[in-house]
């Protein structure tokens, strides 16, 4: 991905400010990951935040001229918090749109401490130790190149001095049979971070350790512990979906955060890497509701990108909290507001305005996964 260009401030920011990127923190997460690959570049000032509404703030206020947050799995679906804050049914973050994407395979480490050997004896005949298990650097990677790729979702040492495992509730949503198979008499504990799992489980200074953590390597890395099974998610695929976030009108429009589709900027024909459309491009994200008591309501919505032939890539909804049981959708799909050469998209735009109750552009970016499927 592209280094950013520095964005332009209102003048108002300090010069911090202008390089500042607010992620979900702490450090060593998933989502830092994900944003020092966004954000390469050592001129970008990498902060982070407690939780994704902070992120939020801080893009709002203009204290971060972008921010990263995690949007959806692959394994476990779509990140409720993040949805909620798109959604600002509270009016708070009117100026924030997506400008861009960042897909990380995600690949989760059983960390703990290895079990306590049993005291050994004064009699020369005391069998020996059980063979030492691989050390907390070795990779996934290095497992698959040395041969050994066969541990991977399976136990590198007995578990069952663990009795707690921390984890974010995502994680916990993606290790899901692991849990089940290798762990069934652990309390699982939901924390706010994989990198705060990784803490809590170093903080356990019972011998051997009665915690563990499922997190990142590099989480357990940082704080000691060691690795006690690798590559536990349910599925190999298992992929997180992050989205960057900007103001509206901090700078040009469009994707890539002003590498792609923007006002002025970009291809302009179409054309370059792949067909706006037929080859998915780019993709836009608008939000709305209907009606709730008109019949097909939601189908007339939907019906403007058939007709434009516009591919949906995803759907979700949030609770409008306009009445019980309401609900505000959510509709990604391929192209975009700003390099919009047959009128397609402007042409559904302007039929939200007809067919919704009432609706919000969210955002045009660059399609950064092109293999993926289609509604």
């Amino acid at each position: 991905m592209a280094t950013p260009n520095a964005p332009q401030g209102s003048g108002q920011e300090d010069v911090n400010a202008n390089t500042t990127v607010a992620f979900l923190g702490p450090l060593n997460t998933y989502s830092h990951q994900a944003t020092k690959i966004a954000f390469p570049d050592p001129k970008w000032k990498l902060e982070p935040t407690g939780t994704i509404k902070e992120v939020f703030d801080r893009v709002q206020s203009g204290h971060a001229p972008y921010g990263v947050v995690p949007f959806e799995n692959s394994t476990h679906g779509t990140v409720t918090f993040t949805l909620d804050n798109l959604a600002d049914r509270g009016g708070e973050y009117a100026d924030i749109v997506v400008c861009d994407e960042v897909y990380l395979d995600v690949h989760h480490f059983l960390l703990g401490r290895l079990p306590p050997t049993p005291s050994s004896s004064s009699s020369s005949s005391a069998s020996p130790p059980p063979p030492s298990p691989p050390p907390p650097h070795l990779t996934a990677q290095h497992a698959v190149a040395s041969g050994s790729e066969e541990k991977r979702g399976t136990p590198l040492a007995d578990l069952s001095h663990i009795r707690r495992v921390y984890s974010h509730p995502q994680a916990f949503g993606q290790t899901g049979a692991f849990v089940r198979r290798y762990l069934p008499h652990a309390e699982t504990v939901e924390v706010s971070s994989t990198s705060r799992a990784a803490v809590l489980a170093a903080e356990d200074d019972t011998e051997g350790g009665m915690s563990a953590a499922i997190a990142s390597e590099w989480a357990g890395r940082g704080v000691g512990l060691d690795v006690l099974a690798r590559w536990i998610e349910d599925r190999e695929d298992n992929t997180t979906r992050f989205f960057v976030l900007r103001r509206r009108g901090d700078e040009k429009e469009g994707g890539g955060k002003g590498e792609g589709d923007g006002k002025g900027e970009g291809d302009g024909d179409g054309k370059g890497d792949g067909d706006a459309y037929g080859g998915g491009k780019y993709k836009s994200l608008v939000s709305f509701t209907v009606p709730h008591r008109r019949p097909g309501a939601l189908v007339d919505v939907l019906d403007c990108f058939r007709r434009r032939s516009l591919n949906l890539t995803s759907i979700s909804s949030v609770p409008s909290l306009v009445g019980p049981f309401q609900y505000l959708f959510f509709v990604e799909f391929e192209g975009s507001r700003f390099d919009d050469p047959e009128g397609r998209v402007g042409g559904v735009l302007e039929e939200l305005e007809r067919v919704a109750e009432q609706w919000r552009w969210l955002g045009s970016w660059r399609n950064r996964r092109r293999e993926g499927g289609s509604l």
